[in-house]
């Protein structure tokens, strides 16, 4: 380890002390970005993210050694937690089912991400992906019903963004038949995610089956371009509706988070104008780099927002 990726460096976040190591270090080797970078972006989209974590359980996925190397999903917060980072003890999916009261082996204590601090600390440990649930928690951290739907557009190759464009246009129609208003956001990695918020809070099992719903009635209508079967071998040259994302226990990437992938791409919030150009033309939509998102909110404001 060079003495530059060993240094450490210790600041005063929100009244908080964190102590920051690494910073040079290259997080994603293809385009040289380091950990520092990295903080810098999540400590500038933070004003936009945050509202988005809140009250929301956070999975991580981490890359200590960068994109080159190996990761890891990271549910239970981990040793050395800080004593004022908030956490919420949230039953598995198997206690809540059978309705027991759940021992300490049935829960997950994950973090919540609500201020500066807490992001800060999560980057520096390379939390580069968030990844969040469709519901929230209440102050005293009791898990609530779902308070919005979404809906992943996955591309199966040789299918590409502009073909989860076209499809996304078929998905806002019909889930504004339910009442329901769609706002796109590019994956970050190759597809878009779709989502809507619930005019009221809804078990996690009813907005599963109305995105399963919608996914199947797709699937019968242009069986040539959507599919809503999960068997990886049945989505080559289609986009897979995965509405499984809406289950109690599955997350999705946030809106602003970082990817994972091999140049540092963001989970982006789009405007409909967008995605039809997207669905016009093959060149007009892509995923975008950290820097691009940065600057897109600085315009744009926060596109994610109802």
């Amino acid at each position: 380890m060079s003495p530059a990726e060993s240094s450490e460096v210790r600041v005063e976040v929100e009244g908080r002390t964190l102590t920051l190591t690494n910073l040079d270090k290259v997080l994603y080797p293809r385009t040289g970005t380091t950990k520092g970078e990295v903080l810098h972006y999540y400590a500038t989209i933070a004003p936009v993210l945050l509202p988005h974590l809140a009250d929301r359980a956070v999975t991580r996925i981490r890359w200590p050694h960068g994109v080159g190397g190996e990761s890891f999903f990271e549910k239970n917060v981990p040793a050395g937690t800080p004593s004022w980072v908030r956490t919420v003890e949230v039953p598995t999916t198997g206690s809540r089912a059978t309705g027991e009261r759940p021992g300490k082996a049935d829960t997950l204590r994950f973090p919540i991400v609500e201020d500066l601090a807490t992001l800060t600390w999560l980057a520096n440990l390379a939390a580069l992906e968030l990844h969040v649930h469709q519901w929230t928690v209440t102050r005293t951290g009791r898990p609530r019903h779902a308070d919005r739907l979404v809906i992943d557009l996955d591309p199966g190759e040789p299918a590409t963004l502009h073909d989860c464009c076209r499809v996304a246009l078929l998905v806002r129609d019909r889930l504004a038949e339910h009442g329901l208003a769609a706002r796109p956001v590019t994956s970050g990695s190759k597809g878009l995610h779709l989502y809507a918020d619930l005019p009221q809070r809804r078990p996690a099992e009813e907005t599963t089956a109305l995105a399963k719903d919608i996914a199947e009635q797709l699937q019968r209508e242009d069986p040539a371009r959507v599919t809503a079967t999960m068997t990886k071998q049945r989505r080559s040259g289609k986009v897979f509706l995965d509405w499984s994302q809406n289950a109690a226990s599955k997350t999705t990437v946030a809106p602003y988070s970082l990817r994972g992938r091999e140049i540092p791409t963001v989970a982006t919030p789009v405007t409909w104008a967008e995605v039809e150009a997207g669905a016009e033309d093959e060149m007009a939509l892509e995923q975008f780099r950290y820097a691009a998102v940065l600057e897109r909110v600085a315009e744009l404001g926060d596109l994610f927002l109802p």
